[in-house]
């Protein structure tokens, strides 16, 4: 079993390498090729590569999770990252992909973000820059927790004897593949292997609940509702409260930089289209085999007398139990494309923020283009390093901070992003006022333990204050500071 597994792993890090090394020779001559693919994705590449960046390990590991612990009912989360991924393509993405090259040919959120608001560029593009770089350190290191995860509970036997404990071989191998395809060839390898890795997750999550409920001991899965009273149920146990909680994640979209900067590198903006309905067939597929993952999952370890500790592990579960080992080794290869296919995008902004808003804002500002493309190489290793460094405790709580960084970028960027592209009476303090008002809210709810407690009742995710407090401060600042600083027309 373990020859199959590492053969199919194999020729998966194979062919990542093999696309970063293509891309090196297409698109990393200069800034814009390096950092946003010289803005020339085809619509199928752009939609599969937001796609796969955005849904991460959660697609196969938590929503199945969730599911199989609860029941349907957390299908709601899912049902509103749908229709705020809906929404992002259809009001930020084609207006996004025309301004940020009218204002300036921008490369980065925070030099679009200048370029907009040029009375407060200065504070914009740092203050900005350094959130995407804080919290993408962050959020790459809990991807790396979760490499590190999955290989010390489905490749144990295989790294035992590197050296090194599974989990910690685990996060090296993940990082040092991620960092070597995205160094070599940036934005073009980052998108092309993210649309592989994409392709990868939707076959994974349409014959996996097809064989748990078709095939061999399928019978399982005709017994859904025996598993519990109410498992089938989108409002069992769901409060008002909770619905709105599970929705609003979709807010979060609107103010995430390693989703909404694949809208800048789209090939033109009539081709925008043709992405936003590649992308949300793709989520939609996605996010239904997820939840027949969990669905059907639960029904069949119920009726064969299985023992399942962990929620989460449900897809290697059943990868490991019900499929030949190379089939095995593709599965499991899908779950760490869901994984590298996030950090990846993470690095890139990370390093592309370090590069323009930092080192050619402050250090070289007459940097040619090809010490720009090198320097930029040079962050994708240190961000790297600093997020080993964070994930290399296997009792970190660093995958507790996803949600909480969800809601920091959708509560900080989104109302942003939104009225910069929407409204041009918007001026630069109140692009600045929002920011802050943003991320604070989110950070003193979670300090507050409202999250998990709210007036004596249910839990109220943080994003809801925050994006709604960002939104008023937006407007009332902007309208406060109109007569003294004229907005920049979008």
């Amino acid at each position: 079993m373990e020859t199959g597994i590492i053969v199919s792993l194999a020729l998966y890090f194979i062919l990542m390498i093999a696309i970063g090394l293509y891309a090196q020779r297409q698109s990393t001559s200069d800034s814009e090729g390096y950092l946003l693919a010289g803005r020339n994705l085809p619509p199928s590449v752009a939609a599969l590569s937001a796609g796969a960046s955005d849904m991460s390990g959660w697609l196969l590991l938590g929503l199945p999770g969730a599911l199989y612990a609860t029941g349907l009912v957390e299908a709601w989360i899912g049902i509103g990252l749908f229709v705020g991924a809906l929404f992002n393509w259809l009001i930020v993405a084609p207006r996004l992909r025309a301004q940020t090259e009218k204002l300036g040919n921008a490369l980065t959120i925070p030099e679009f973000l200048a370029n907009r608001f040029p009375d407060k560029a200065l504070a914009l593009r740092v203050t900005s820059a350094v959130v995407i770089v804080a919290f993408f350190t962050v959020y790459t290191a809990a991807g790396l927790v979760g490499g590190g995860k999955l290989f010390a509970t489905s490749f144990a036997p295989i790294v035992g004897d590197w050296g090194l404990s599974p989990y910690m071989a685990g996060i090296l191998l993940t990082a040092g593949v991620v960092v070597a395809y995205t160094m070599i060839g940036g934005f073009l390898a980052v998108s092309l292997t993210d649309f592989v890795q994409g392709i990868i997750m939707l076959l994974a999550l349409i014959i996996m609940p097809l064989v748990v409920m078709f095939g061999a001991g399928g019978e399982a899965g005709a017994s859904l509702t025996e598993v519990q009273p109410g498992f089938l149920s989108l409002t069992e146990g769901l409060t008002f409260i909770g619905f709105l909680s599970a929705i609003a994640w979709g807010l979060g979209y609107f103010g995430q930089p390693h989703i909404i900067v694949r809208f800048m590198a789209i090939r033109s903006v009539p081709e925008v289209k043709n992405a936003r309905w590649i992308g949300m067939g793709w989520m939609a597929l996605c996010l239904a085999g997820a939840l027949g993952v969990g669905l059907a999952g639960r029904a069949y370890v119920e009726r064969n007398g299985m023992t399942l500790e962990d929620p989460e592990t449900i897809f290697m579960l059943l990868a490991e139990t019900l499929f030949h080992p190379l089939v095995t080794g593709f599965l499991l290869a899908a779950l760490l494309a869901a994984i590298m296919s996030t950090i990846s995008s993470q690095l890139l902004v990370s390093s592309s923020s370090l590069t323009e808003d930092f080192y050619r804002l402050f250090l070289r500002k007459d940097a040619s283009e090809r010490e720009s493309v090198n320097v930029s190489r040079l962050f994708v290793l240190i961000v790297a390093i600093a997020a080993i460094v964070i994930a290399s405790d296997p009792e970190s709580e660093v995958l507790g901070l996803v949600s909480n960084a969800w809601a920091g970028f959708g509560a900080a960027f989104g109302p942003m992003i939104l009225l910069s592209l929407t409204w041009d009476r918007m001026t630069g303090a109140g692009a600045v006022a929002g920011l802050i008002t943003g991320a604070v809210v989110v950070f003193g709810w979670i300090a507050a333990g409202w999250s998990a407690s709210f007036l004596g009742g249910p839990g109220v995710y943080e994003i809801i204050p925050g994006f709604i407090a960002a939104l008023v401060a937006i407007i009332a600042v902007s309208k406060a500071t109109q007569g003294s600083v004229a907005a920049n027309p979008a």
